[in-house]
């Protein structure tokens, strides 16, 4: 693998993180995002790039509550997948997760071996207990109601795998 350098997203690294999710959104691997959401959520996000400073990978962690997490938008350019880039991102987001105090990750994807291979496992629908969910279904997040298999984004969902890993 070649010298990648993972850090946090600044703003200026939001237009590139959309044009490199961009062919996974058009392959429907990744839920479309707005400008302005990847925006708000600069916070979320780590990038990877290669030694010329290239932006070659991102991924994101969201909270969603307490002891819970999110893995989002997990992308790698074409000319670095299958090095391990993708591995390293998740990785530090699951060190940023623990650093956060969560103890639990989620993730909703096609690429299950890629997550398998770090310690995640199938789950049902049912991953919060009932007071729980009826306090995150408050959430305006969009992620937050694919993660509670919410029916008005069932299209969004189709085909995906609900993962979970205990960190």
């Amino acid at each position: 693998m070649q010298e990648i350098t993972i850090r946090r997203a600044t703003t200026h690294d939001i237009v590139g993180i959309s044009e490199l999710i961009q062919p996974l959104v058009d392959r429907n691997v990744l839920l479309r995002k707005e400008l302005v959401t990847l925006y708000e959520a600069v916070q979320e996000f780590r990038v990877a790039v290669d030694e010329r400073g290239q932006l070659v990978g991102c991924g994101a962690l969201h909270v969603l509550w307490r002891d819970l997490g999110e893995v989002r938008t997990i992308a790698t350019t074409d000319s670095v997948r299958g090095t391990g880039v993708g591995h390293v991102i998740l990785d530090r987001l699951m060190a940023d997760a623990r650093h956060l105090g969560l103890e639990r990750l989620f993730c909703l994807t096609f690429e299950t071996g890629f997550f398998e291979r770090h310690g995640f496992v199938v789950v049902g629908e049912q991953i919060v207990d009932a007071e729980t969910y009826e306090m995150m279904r408050r959430s305006p997040d969009e992620g937050v109601a694919e993660f509670l298999d919410l029916a008005h984004v069932k299209p969004n969902t189709l085909g995906n795998t609900r993962m979970l890993k205990v960190l």
